[in-house]
């Protein structure tokens, strides 16, 4: 089974940045879709950002041009660089794989969370 190791999250002020990472276990990292979400108190899990094994991106309208999602396939690792943070960015950010962007948003197939790397944006 593949493990998510999130980190880099912390406390920041709004209008801040902060650059998360995730490094994947297994050898199947580079053919697959990769996703950050996002969980905030009292809401579901929601994607905020995803990237294809070919690089195409999605995001979500609340992010868009404000995070960054790379990957760097020699490493395992995807990255979710996040600009001009907002206290509503709160949340614990996770990682995870999918066949696809598509599967991604569904959440098909995942049956596992790491433990995540908590984000909060002070006013």
């Amino acid at each position: 089974q593949v493990q998510f190791v999130e980190s880099g999250g912390g406390l920041v002020q709004a209008g801040g940045s902060l650059r998360l990472s995730c490094v994947a276990s297994g050898s199947t990292f580079s053919s697959r879709a990769m996703g950050w979400y996002r969980q905030a108190p009292g809401n579901q899990r929601e994607l905020v950002a995803g990237i294809s094994s070919g690089g195409p991106t999605n995001y979500a309208d609340s992010v868009k041009g404000r995070f960054t999602i790379s990957r760097d396939n020699a490493k395992n690792t995807v990255y979710l660089q996040m600009n001009s943070l907002k206290p509503e960015d709160t949340a614990v950010y996770y990682c995870n794989s999918g066949r696809s962007l598509l599967a991604l948003v569904r959440s098909e197939g995942i049956t596992y969370w790491g433990q995540g790397t908590q984000v909060t944006v002070s006013s």
